[in-house]
């Protein structure tokens, strides 16, 4: 099946079924052959992604009527079709006849007439994409740009602007293997431009590589995680011997680190996604480390853990993912408004939970890939106001020592949207 129709596939699966692009982009590109092939398939749907509103708008004006039911791939394949002509490179005749056969291999061979149709009007009038309503100018949902407003009534403009850039790649490197400054004296000798970032073990890529490239990377010698998200391991700080948990461990690098620093911790790393904690065991695997590897709640870990308290608890907790829609820019057609106040009410609850469940004088550090304050500080305020053994410790890295936690916005630093806010419970 050619790439076309393979991208309309994957793109009615999330947009239709809800299905996330980092589910539903591998399925399609298991029926390519060539990288090079894979790498177009996933430049057209993150593309398509990131731009929309205003590529349905144009289809949508360039069609009579709207396709409904088992013709709606048709729709999504026109998108495809629209982005290729106004976004790449591609040339527009094969962009065009591409599409078209796209559309015989999907089984709509009553309709190449209709895309052929669609596209060469497109291309005949590559007038400005419309940017008429906020919706259209910034690519991005109302509901979001509304929260976004009033969280950051002056910079919410620049924060939808880094969300819509293409992700930097970072590495983590492993100091259980060699120290930062010899990694990137490794990557340097293969001509592979590289920095330093701001926490110990974080280094900044100038460009994604393949990981196959990297110097020794499936031998364990480093692992790929955003800047920001390399800062929960460094902020929870485990000492020797400690029992931690990793509350919703899935992938699990965020627990490989957490024994990259400290390999002589008891760690336990559960997760309510069986699927998901596959990866954490594999990750564990690579890089030759040891955890306790549970699936169940973090909001019920009664029903799992019959030993002690824990020392330290690492809750990354479920959010709406809005500080890293760079990377997963489907995010903002998954994501619902409604769905703000539940994911605030299950963090509650697995909050208030887990917190029972750490040793008097312990640490809880709470994070979330998120940028709202409905996930972050509202919901750490409302906890300590709620817990008299809760104090707010603050971070170095907070830009006030007034802020409730550490928020970084999308692009802060090359890191992604990200919040954390560590927690001390008192020893009576």
């Amino acid at each position: 099946m050619n790439l076309r129709a393979l991208a309309a596939k994957a793109i009615f699966d999330v947009l239709e079924k809800g299905v996330s692009l980092s589910v539903a982009l591998p399925e399609q590109q298991k029926h390519l052959a060539s990288g090079k092939d894979k790498a177009l398939l996933a430049e057209l749907c993150y593309g398509v992604m990131r731009t929309l509103p205003q590529i349905e708008k144009r289809v949508a004006e360039c069609l009579a009527k709207p396709l409904k039911g088992k013709q709606r791939i048709i729709h999504q394949l026109l998108i495809v079709g629209c982005y290729q002509l106004y976004f790449t490179r591609i040339p527009s005749h094969a962009a065009i006849s591409e599409t078209a056969e796209a559309c015989r291999q999907l089984k709509f061979e009553g309709m190449v007439k209709v895309v052929n149709g669609v596209l060469r009007n497109i291309q005949r009038q590559l007038t400005p994409l419309s940017t008429e309503s906020e919706t259209l100018s910034y690519n991005t949902p109302g509901w979001l740009i509304k929260r976004l407003k009033a969280a950051y009534p002056d910079n919410w403009q620049e924060i939808i602007q880094q969300s819509h850039e293409r992700p930097p790649m970072w590495l983590r490197n492993n100091r259980l293997s060699q120290s930062r400054d010899a990694y990137l004296a490794a990557l340097s000798e293969l001509e592979i431009e590289a920095s330093a970032g701001l926490s110990d073990d974080a280094i900044l890529l100038a460009h994604p590589k393949d990981v196959a490239t990297l110097p020794r990377f499936h031998e364990g010698a480093a692992s790929v995680q955003d800047g920001a998200a390399q800062w929960a391991a460094t902020l929870l700080a485990p000492q020797a011997n400690e029992l931690v948990l990793d509350a919703c461990a899935a992938p699990g690098g965020k627990s490989c680190h957490l024994l990259e620093l400290e390999p002589s911790i008891q760690l336990v790393a559960v997760d309510f996604d069986a699927k998901r904690l596959e990866r954490v065991q594999q990750n564990l695997d690579r890089l030759s480390l040891k955890a306790e590897v549970i699936h169940g709640d973090a909001a019920n870990i009664d029903s799992w853990w019959q030993g002690e308290q824990f020392d330290r608890i690492l809750l990354d907790a479920p959010c709406s993912a809005t500080g890293v829609i760079r990377r997963h820019p489907d995010i903002k057609w998954l994501r619902k408004n409604h769905d703000i106040e539940e994911l605030a009410e299950l963090q509650r609850q697995i909050l208030d939970h887990c917190w029972k469940w750490l040793k008097p004088g312990g640490t809880l550090l709470y994070a979330t890939c998120s940028i709202l304050p409905q996930e972050n500080r509202d919901q750490i305020s409302a906890f300590l106001a709620r817990t008299a053994d809760a104090k707010l410790d603050t971070l170095a890295q907070q830009a006030s020592s007034q802020d409730i936690g550490w928020q970084i916005t999308p692009g802060q630093h090359n890191m992604d949207g990200f919040y954390y806010a560590r927690l001390l419970k008192a020893t009576h």
